[in-house]
């Protein structure tokens, strides 16, 4: 099936009238009868039911065209960002990333790089949690985790960043917002929001805390939550400083812990492109000057 066909299909669907659709492709009626009964022949069932009025969907074609609205969305976008790097563009690199560090590291990133490179595209992904699956698969070039989660991981290049480390998540306007140092002790009476994703480290020093000051806690199932429930004052969390997204929403404050989360960049051993280098050098670079991280 082609591309003129999936249109024929999605745009009968919409008017469910055969020439009001045809003129609407700015074809002829013949032409677009010809192309979905070409269609239906080929997928072996009917699409449309066809009656004086016009056509409507069967139950079948109805199933089909939701799943052909969203490959077209896919396809209509793979050809525009086609067009888009064929016009202007030699090579991209492609990444993944947190969205919340992105959103305040990767501009200028992006922007110092194109200075010296205009030609080459970087792409990139934010989503992080399948991010790994795809760069094993070699969908991604550079990607962005915490160590724990790449040891024995054959043929990728390690590319140190930061120990990040422990914040406390709170309200702006909350007490130990304004405390320094922040010491564990201090959030005793305090309810603990835990779990949504905490990696093995820091999952070990909320049980720690937890035990050690008798915390309250609550089980939240992902960092969003966790923020929507602070927000709502049903408690506080703890959270890697590249979570950051200085958005001045929260108050961030560091944790006086030896606890930290160890992140690198990742490529691969057979991608030997210098621009890919550069650009993780660069982003090396501009995260080790802030203050959040330490090397």
């Amino acid at each position: 099936m082609n591309t003129k066909q999936i249109d024929c299909i999605l745009e009968l669907a919409q008017t469910q009238n055969f020439n009001r659709a045809a003129e609407n492709l700015f074809i002829s009626q013949p032409t677009l009868t010809y192309q979905i009964k070409g269609a239906e022949e080929e997928i072996g069932f009917a699409i449309f039911s066809r009656s004086a009025r016009g056509a409507s969907l069967t139950p079948a074609g109805a199933q089909f065209v939701t799943t052909l609205q969203t490959i077209r969305q896919t396809l209509k976008a793979a050809i525009e960002q086609g067009q888009n790097f064929s016009a202007k563009y030699k090579d991209s690199i492609r990444m993944v990333l947190p969205i919340r560090s992105a959103i305040y590291f990767l501009p200028k990133a992006i922007r110092t790089f194109a200075e010296v490179h205009p030609e080459i595209l970087i792409r990139p992904s934010f989503d992080w949690y399948h991010g790994k699956d795809g760069f094993l698969r070699q969908e991604q070039d550079i990607l962005f985790a915490m160590t724990w989660e790449m040891r024995q991981i054959p043929d990728v290049a390690t590319h140190p960043l930061f120990n990040s480390g422990i914040y406390l998540i709170s309200t702006k306007d909350d007490r130990l917002a304004h405390k320094s140092p922040l010491l564990p002790e201090d959030l005793t009476g305090r309810t603990l929001m835990v779990g949504g994703g905490s990696p093995p480290a820091l999952r070990s020093l909320q049980q720690e805390l937890i035990d050690t000051y008798h915390l309250p806690y609550f089980n939240s199932q992902d960092h969003e939550t966790t923020l929507t429930n602070v927000a709502a004052g049903r408690g506080i969390c703890l959270a890697p400083g590249f979570l950051n997204d200085h958005n001045e929403e929260f108050a961030w404050t560091p944790l006086q812990t030896k606890t930290t989360i160890p992140c690198a960049l990742y490529t691969h051993k057979n991608d030997h492109r210098p621009e890919v280098m550069e650009f993780v050098h660069l982003l090396q670079q501009i995260y080790r000057q802030h203050r959040d991280f330490t090397v």
